[in-house]
C-alpha cells in the first residue's frame, strides 16, 4: 500500500465539513414566510493541519403560518470564515448578533446589527473576571427578552494585589479536570448594553460552580445549574453523575434551589411562554454516563413531575432513553412538545414527546428513503417549529435536512437543505448480538448488544477482506451508525471495520449500563470477541486470519485485553490513552470515583484505598495478561492527559521492552511496536505539516479525527519532534533525525486563553517517539 494513496484518502475523508449549529429567523410577507437559516460548520484544513469554522446561510420560502410547509429552498450564500469566535448568539427579535471574540491578548464582546458593529467592549481590560467560558459544560451566551442585557459565564478573577499574589501563587488550585483545565471557579456575568457596564452577580452559594445559565421570563432573574465542588472537584467532562442542582438567582442577589439535594441535573430549557422549565436528572456517582430522566418544573406551582422516566430496556417503539444533552432550543412554538435526539441501540434517532400525554414519537420516519439512508439523526435546533437536523451514516458524510414539526400522529415532510456532498461506495449493516448462555449476566439476564459493520462494496474477486475491530471508549458511550472518518478512511483503504457496542454502551437501556459495573475486563472483552465471531460467521468475505483491533480510553483498555487474552487471534493493536493498570491509575485520574465504581465498589469522597479494592482493580487490568501478547502493539498517548495518565502505558511498555521489543521513548509519549513483525502497514502521517519552530503537529483545537493520530497500520513512524527546529528524514528502514537547532517558541504553539488543552485525553496534539521499523510486506495490508 503506497503512502501517497494513504495520504490521498486521509485528505479526502478528513476535510469533509460537519454542521455544528443552526439558527432560524423569519419574516412574514403577504401570504408567504421567508425563513433564513444560518448554520455553523467545522472543517479540517489538511494543509494547515487545523480546524476551521465558518457560517453559511440558506433562504427558505414557506407557506403561511397556519399551514407551514416548505415551497422552495434557494441556493445558499457563500461560506464566511469565523475567526476567533468563542461564543455567539442572535437576539430574540431585533436581529442583533452578539459575539465573544478572542484576539489572543484580549477577549472582546461585539454587538452587530444590520449596519455593522454597534458596540464593542474589551472584557479583558475591564479586569472584572477572567476568561469567558466557551465550553459545552458551563458556557453559554443568553439574551434577555428586552435585548438590553447579555448573560455569560467567566472565570472568577483572582487577587491581583502584589501581597496576595505572592502569598497565593504556590497554592494548588483545583479545576474541573480533563478538557476543563484552568476552569475552577466560574461566575455569572451580566452586560448592560445601554450603559456598557459588566456586573459579576452576587448571591451564588460559595460551595457551587454555576453554569448553563439562562434568563427567566421577564429578565429579572435567571436559572442556572450549580455543581458542588466541596470537598473537592472531580472531572466533569462526559460525566452526568456529578452532584448538582437547579437554582434561580434574582438580580437583587437572592438565590434559591429548585431541585433536591443529592441529584445530578443539567440542561435547563425554558418554555416559550416562560411557565415551564424542563431539565435532565440523573443519579450521583455510579456510571459516569447514564440513562437520564426528563423532568418538568411548573414555575407557577413550583411542582416537579417526570416527563420521561429512565428506560431499563429498549421499548417496542424503539425508544431506549435519553443519554445526551438537550439542544439549546428544543420546544415547539405552542410549548406543548419537546424535540430531542438520543442514542437508540446502534443508531441515533430524533424524538418528540407530548408534555400533556407524555407519549413519545419518532420523527425520522417521515421520509422513507431518508430513514434507510441515514443511521444518525441529530437535532441542531428547532425554532418557530422548523427543525434543522444533521443526518449521516457510515457511508454518507453529514448533511442537513429541514422540516416543520407536524401535529401529533402525522409524519414530517423532510427537505434536504443541501445536496449530499458525496456518498462512499461502502456497505454497512447493524448487527444484533446475543451473548452465549454461559456469558449471560445473572443480575441482568437476557441483555443483547450490537455492532455496526462497514466494508468495501466491491472487493477484489475471491479476495478476503481484513477486519479492523473498533472499540469505543467510555465505557458508557456508543458507536452510532453515523459518519466516522476513522472508519471511512480504513474502509477506503480496503479494510472492513466492525464498531462494537458491548453491554454497557448507551442506547440499550439502563440495565445494560449497570450490567457492566464490576465486570469490566471480562464481560466487555467477551462481548467484543462474540461480536467479531458473529461478524466473521455471517460475512464469509471477511478474513479471520487478518484481524486487528483499535480503541481509545476504555476502548484501548479492551484492545490490550483482547490481544493479550486472544494472542493468536489478533494480528495488530493500536491503543490510544489506554487504561493498563487500574490500581496505579487510582491516584492520578480526574475521575477517581469511576475507578472504584467500575470494579463494583461504592465511592465516597472520604474513601481511601483498601487491599481488596486495589486487588480487584489489578485483577481486571490488561497488565496481568501482558506477557501473553504476541501481536504488534502501538500505544498513542497524550502527554497532559488528565483522565488516563501516560504513565499507564509505560507499564505495558516496560513489560514489552523486557521481552526485547524495538521501542523508543521520549518526552512523555511512546510509540511502541511489540516484536519486530511484518504487520506494519504504511503511515498516514508522512506528509503532515509540522510547526517550523517547535516541530509539533499544528493543531489549533482538539480533534477526535483518526488522521490526527498515528494508525495501528504504520511502517513509517514520525520521529520525536521534541526539539524545536528539527529536520526529519524519512526512510523505509528508519526515521532519522539529521539536524537540530536551538529551541524557539512559536506564538501558535503557546497556550492561549480559550484554547483547548493539547495532549489531552479526548484529542489534540501528540508527540511520538522515534521508532525503527523493518520494511517488510504488510501482513494486514488489503490485497
Amino acid at each position: 500500500m503506497e503512502s501517497r494513496q494513504v495520504t490521498r484518502v486521509y485528505g479526502e475523508v478528513s476535510s469533509l465539513p460537519t454542521p455544528v449549529s443552526a439558527d432560524v429567523r423569519e419574516q412574514q410577507q403577504e401570504d408567504i414566510r421567508v425563513v433564513t437559516v444560518t448554520t455553523g460548520w467545522c472543517q479540517t484544513d489538511v494543509v494547515r493541519a487545523s480546524r476551521l469554522c465558518y457560517s453559511q446561510q440558506w433562504t427558505l420560502i414557506s407557506a403561511s403560518r397556519d399551514q407551514p410547509s416548505i415551497r422552495t429552498v434557494l441556493p445558499p450564500g457563500p461560506c464566511v470564515p469565523l475567526s476567533g469566535e468563542l461564543l455567539s448568539g442572535l437576539s430574540p427579535i431585533g436581529g442583533l448578533r452578539a459575539v465573544v471574540r478572542d484576539t489572543g491578548d484580549h477577549q472582546l464582546l461585539e454587538i452587530w446589527d444590520h449596519h455593522g458593529l454597534r458596540k464593542c467592549l474589551n472584557l479583558t481590560a475591564l479586569k472584572l473576571h477572567g476568561g469567558v467560558y466557551d465550553d459545552d459544560q458551563f458556557g453559554g451566551l443568553s439574551w434577555s427578552e428586552c435585548e438590553s442585557k447579555l448573560l455569560y459565564i467567566a472565570e472568577k478573577i483572582r487577587n491581583t494585589d502584589e501581597s496576595s499574589w505572592a502569598k497565593d501563587r504556590n497554592v494548588y488550585c483545583e479545576d474541573w479536570g480533563e478538557a476543563l483545565t484552568n476552569k475552577s471557579t466560574p461566575v455569572i456575568c451580566v452586560v448592560s448594553l445601554h450603559s456598557g457596564s459588566v456586573d459579576v452577580l452576587p448571591g451564588v452559594p460559595a460551595d457551587i460552580s454555576p453554569g448553563q445559565a439562562c434568563w427567566a421570563s421577564g429578565s429579572q432573574s435567571m436559572f442556572f445549574i450549580g455543581w458542588y465542588h466541596e470537598p473537592f472537584r472531580l472531572g466533569l467532562k462526559f460525566c452526568s453523575n456529578r452532584r448538582s442542582a437547579l437554582f434561580q438567582l434574582h438580580m437583587d442577589g437572592r438565590c434559591e434551589r429548585l431541585t433536591g439535594d443529592n441529584l445530578s441535573v443539567s440542561c435547563p430549557r425554558l418554555s416559550p411562554d416562560g411557565s415551564t422549565l424542563i431539565y435532565l436528572q440523573g443519579q450521583v456517582f455510579g456510571p459516569h454516563s447514564q440513562c437520564l430522566r426528563l423532568q418538568q418544573l411548573d414555575l407557577n406551582s413550583k411542582k416537579t413531575s417526570t416527563l420521561l422516566d429512565v428506560v431499563h430496556r429498549p421499548q417496542s417503539d424503539g425508544f431506549a432513553g435519553i443519554y445526551e444533552a438537550l439542544p439549546s432550543s428544543c420546544w415547539s412554538t405552542d410549548g406543548k412538545r419537546v424535540v430531542f435526539s438520543s442514542a437508540c441501540q446502534n443508531r441515533k434517532d430524533l424524538f418528540m414527546v407530548d408534555i400533556r400525554s407524555k407519549k413519545i414519537f419518532s420523527l425520522s420516519s417521515g421520509r422513507a428513503d431518508a430513514t434507510e439512508i441515514y443511521g444518525s439523526w441529530k437535532l441542531l435546533t428547532i425554532q418557530n417549529d422548523l427543525m434543522i437536523v444533521c443526518c449521516s451514516s457510515p457511508n454518507t458524510p453529514p448533511t442537513m435536512l429541514v422540516g416543520f414539526l407536524p401535529s401529533v400522529g402525522e409524519a414530517v415532510t423532510w427537505h434536504p437543505l443541501q445536496k449530499t456532498m458525496m456518498t462512499f461506495d461502502f456497505l454497512w449493516t447493524a448487527l444484533e448480538v446475543e451473548p452465549p448462555l454461559d456469558e449471560d449476566n445473572k443480575k441482568y439476564p437476557g441483555l443483547k448488544f450490537g455492532a455496526v459493520l462497514v466494508k468495501p462494496c466491491d472487493p477484489l474477486q475471491g479476495a478476503k477482506i481484513p477486519l479492523v475491530v473498533s472499540i469505543h471508549g467510555g465505557p458508557h458511550s456508543q458507536f452510532a451508525a453515523e459518519w466516522n472518518s476513522t472508519t471511512a478512511g480504513l474502509v477506503s483503504l480496503g479494510f472492513s471495520v466492525l464498531m462494537v457496542n458491548y453491554r454497557g454502551s448507551t442506547g440499550f437501556g439502563q440495565d445494560s449500563i449497570l450490567s457492566l459495573i464490576g465486570h469490566i475486563g471480562s464481560q466487555d472483552v467477551k462481548d467484543v470477541q462474540s461480536a467479531v465471531l458473529a461478524a466473521l460467521h455471517t460475512h464469509p468475505t471477511l478474513d479471520p486470519s487478518r484481524v486487528a483491533v483499535i480503541g481509545g480510553s476504555h476502548g484501548g483498555f479492551l484492545s490490550c485485553h483482547l490481544v493479550a487474552q486472544y494472542p493468536d487471534f489478533y494480528r495488530a493493536c493500536a491503543a490510544r490513552n489506554p487504561v493498563i493498570n487500574a490500581a496505579t491509575l487510582l491516584g492520578t485520574s480526574d475521575i477517581v470515583d469511576w475507578r472504584y465504581t467500575c470494579v463494583g465498589f461504592q465511592y465516597s469522597y472520604n474513601q481511601t484505598p483498601t487491599p481488596e479494592a486495589l486487588a480487584a482493580m489489578l485483577e481486571k487490568s490488561p497488565i496481568i495478561h501482558a506477557a501473553q501478547i504476541k501481536a504488534p502493539v502501538l500505544l498513542i498517548l497524550g502527554g497532559r492527559d488528565r483522565r488516563v495518565s501516560p504513565y499507564q502505558s509505560l507499564e505495558l511498555y516496560k513489560v514489552l521492552k523486557s521481552r526485547a521489543s524495538p521501542v523508543r521513548y521520549n518526552n512523555g509519549c511512546i510509540t511502541c511496536l511489540h516484536r519486530a513483525s511484518p504487520c506494519h502497514p504504511d503511515s498516514l502521517f508522512n506528509e503532515r505539516r509540522k510547526c517550523g519552530y517547535c516541530g509539533l503537529q499544528k493543531m489549533d483545537t482538539p480533534c477526535l479525527d483518526w488522521t490526527h493520530r498515528p494508525s495501528a497500520f504504520s511502517t513509517r513512524r514520525y520521529g520525536c519532534i521534541s526539539t524545536s527546529k528539527t529536520y526529519v528524514q524519512f526512510k523505509h528502514k528508519a526515521t532519522t533525525v539529521i539536524k537540530r537547532k536551538k529551541k524557539k517558541k512559536h506564538p501558535s504553539c503557546r497556550r492561549r486563553r480559550g484554547e483547548k488543552t493539547h495532549n489531552s485525553h479526548f484529542g489534540g496534539r501528540f508527540i511520538f517517539a522515534k521508532t525503527e521499523t523493518k520494511n517488510r510486506e504488510l501482513g494486514l495490508a488489503s490485497k
